[in-house]
């Protein structure tokens, strides 16, 4: 499996920045190659994506989730990947979010792909997407606090 690890700085509460993530549904208006995310209950997610042009379905369970720190998935279908994102805060309106990711390159396309770094530019681009959605939005569009273990 590949992995990588990236962060991004943004200028909310670690509350605004955790809500928002929470809001799955959202996640195509700022991850350039996600589709359509379906949250089929609390704990599970449907993922629809185009990657390097082919059309890739997956579905999620979420195995950890505490309001303001953390979230962690892994998939129970399809598209091998799991992960974290972290929130830390970094005073009262600033918020470190760090995304852990392990997946599996499935087509030649991907493997060239993540071979070449675009998988790790293209989790760049999403997190800068995200902060400027949440920095422009002026708060969150929803929130979850329930907790996952």
């Amino acid at each position: 499996m590949a992995s990588l690890h990236q962060s991004i700085e943004i200028d909310v509460p670690v509350q605004t920045a955790y809500n928002q993530w929470t809001q799955f549904e959202d996640f195509p208006s700022f991850m350039e190659n996600i589709e359509e995310v379906q949250q089929l209950d609390d704990q599970h997610l449907h993922w629809r994506a185009s990657i390097g042009g082919a059309e890739r379905e997956w579905e999620t369970e979420i195995t950890e989730q505490i309001p303001d720190q953390r979230i962690a998935w892994r998939t129970v279908s399809g598209a091998e990947n799991r992960g974290v994102v972290k929130f830390e805060p970094l005073g009262a309106d600033r918020t470190l979010l760090t995304v852990d990711v392990e997946y599996q390159p499935g087509t030649v396309t991907e493997k060239i792909g993540d071979m070449l770094g675009m998988v790790s530019a293209n989790i760049g681009e999403d997190l800068e997407n995200f902060k400027e959605f949440i920095e422009n939005q002026g708060g969150e569009t929803g929130a979850w606090r329930s907790e996952i273990h």
